[in-house]
């Protein structure tokens, strides 16, 4: 149980940066819009509260995990693969560039996790 509500988090912290981002990009330009006309138009915007609510669910898996597992062990897996999951995510849904160092910046991180999870 404590293994999969840490992958839960995972999964819904990255859902919600993911969210956040398409909302954002949704919403458009807030260049020159005073503080109320932004926030007219974030609090308007269904994805970016899916994204919030997300965030939220997050913590709720993550708080459980972490009254079961060491921080040290739990952190650097939770943010590690979330990191993973948001670039693949960027390249594949959101159509973002991904060069070779960010690949191997990926490939070291997985080390990492390999690492500190053992």
């Amino acid at each position: 149980m404590v293994i999969l509500s840490l992958i839960v988090a995972i999964l819904l912290n990255a859902t919600a940066n993911i969210l956040i981002k398409i909302g954002m990009n949704k919403t458009g330009g807030l260049q020159g819009l005073g503080l109320a006309d932004i926030l007219a138009k974030m609090l308007s915007n269904y994805v970016l509260w899916a994204g919030c609510m997300s965030f939220a669910l997050a913590l709720f898996a993550y708080s459980y995990a972490l009254s079961k597992i060491n921080l040290s062990i739990a952190y650097p897996i939770m943010t590690s693969l979330g990191y993973i999951i948001v670039i693949l995510s960027s390249v594949f849904f959101l159509k973002e560039s991904f060069s070779v160092v960010q690949a191997a910046g990926v490939m070291v991180i997985i080390l990492g996790v390999w690492m500190v999870a053992r």
